[in-house]
C-alpha cells in the first residue's frame, strides 16, 4: 500500500463534486431538508483519527512496542478517512454551489446552505487528520530518507 497522494484526493473530491451536483440538478426538489448537523459526524471522525495520530506518534517516538498490525489498520484508516473526506468535501460542495444561487428563490436554500458550510468544514477536517494519522504511520526510517532527499536534492 502507498501513501495517500494528492491526486487520488483531487479525484475523489471532482468525483463528489460532479456526481453531487448531478443529484442536486435532478432531485432537489423532492429531496428533504439537509439537517444542518450532517457532517458534523467527520468532524467526530477527525477529532478520533487526531488522538490515535498523537497516541502512534508518541509511541514512536518514545521507542515503545507498536504492533505492525495496528499501524497497517491505522493506515487504512487514514487513507480510506481522507478519500471518503475528499469526496464528501466534493459533494458538500456542489451542495453550496447549488444552493448558494438559489437562496433568493427557496427558503430551504438557506438552511442548505448552512448544513453545506459545516458539511464542507468537517469533511476537510477528516481530510486533515487522514493525513495526518498516515503520516504519523510512516517509520522513522521513512521520515530520514524524505530528510535527506529534501535536502540533497
Amino acid at each position: 500500500m502507498h501513501f495517500t497522494r494528492p491526486r487520488d484526493l483531487v479525484v475523489a473530491g471532482l468525483l463528489g463534486l460532479v456526481l453531487g451536483y448531478l443529484l442536486f440538478l435532478v432531485a432537489y426538489g423532492s429531496l428533504p431538508q439537509l439537517p444542518t448537523l450532517a457532517g458534523v459526524t467527520f468532524a467526530v471522525l477527525a477529532v478520533i483519527e487526531a488522538g490515535l495520530a498523537f497516541s502512534i506518534r508518541s509511541r514512536i517516538k518514545n521507542g515503545r512496542v507498536v504492533a505492525a498490525i495496528g499501524i497497517a489498520r491505522s493506515v487504512a484508516l487514514a487513507k480510506a478517512s481522507s478519500l471518503a473526506g475528499a469526496f464528501m468535501g466534493g459533494a458538500w460542495l456542489a451542495a453550496l454551489a447549488y444552493v448558494l444561487p438559489r437562496r433568493d428563490e427557496f427558503v430551504a436554500a438557506v438552511l442548505d446552505t448552512r448544513a453545506g458550510v459545516v458539511g464542507v468544514v468537517s469533511s476537510a477536517a477528516l481530510v486533515a487528520a487522514g493525513l495526518w494519522l498516515e503520516h504519523c504511520c510512516r517509520t522513522p526510517r521513512d521520515q530520514d530518507r524524505e530528510h535527506t532527499r529534501g535536502t540533497t536534492g
